[in-house]
């Protein structure tokens, strides 16, 4: 009986030290990104040594995809679907800007960090392609459904999160003043 009970609590420990690791890179992702990010500061972090790290994540990649599934699980971005039954554009568009500049706004910091990696970084840029790519691939299906070449590359505009933080940050609009801002630009490019 002692040693079926200590198999679990070892797995339960085990599953413990790999959240500990995540939730350590993940951190470290929001502070200096993950390009920075090295196995010894998420180590030091997480307070293992590296050679448990690497137990648990053997490279790069597995750690990176680890992260991202566990942002993505804590707070997913919204789901293009529930927007699908809205037929007015405008409206549509207005009630998605609502939920992904929320999103945004909540995730400001890491958002800001993956975006620049990506542009140098191969496994952020897989990373982020993997996870993010659908998501947006899907907003551009539905919100740009019916809507002329101008309008499109507009939304395309709205989506983007250095629009919402130009907006929000740089020019200091409120999350609705910005996207009244974005959904009036589409409106206006008829």
């Amino acid at each position: 009986m002692t040693r079926k009970y200590t198999l679990k609590r070892r797995a339960e420990q085990q599953a413990e030290t790999r959240q500990r690791i995540v939730e350590a890179a993940v951190d470290l992702h929001s502070t200096v990104g993950p390009a920075a990010t090295t196995i010894s500061m998420v180590a030091e972090r997480a307070g293992v040594q590296r050679h448990t790290l690497y137990a648990h994540f053997p490279d790069e990649l597995s750690l990176l995809t680890a992260c991202s599934g566990h942002v993505e699980e804590q707070d997913p971005l919204p789901d293009a679907q529930a927007w699908r039954a809205i037929a007015d554009p405008s409206t549509r568009l207005r009630i998605a800007l609502g939920g992904i500049y929320a999103w945004y706004a909540r995730n400001a910091s890491l958002a800001a960090c993956v975006l620049r990696d990506t542009e140098h970084h191969p496994l952020v840029r897989q990373i982020s392609a993997m996870r993010w790519g659908p998501v947006f691939g899907a907003y551009h299906e539905v919100l740009e459904q019916g809507l002329n070449e101008r309008q499109r590359a507009l939304v395309g505009l709205a989506l983007s999160y250095y629009t919402w933080r130009t907006l929000t940050r740089d020019c200091k609009l409120t999350q609705d003043a910005a996207i009244d801002t974005m959904v009036q630009a589409v409106d206006c490019a008829k």
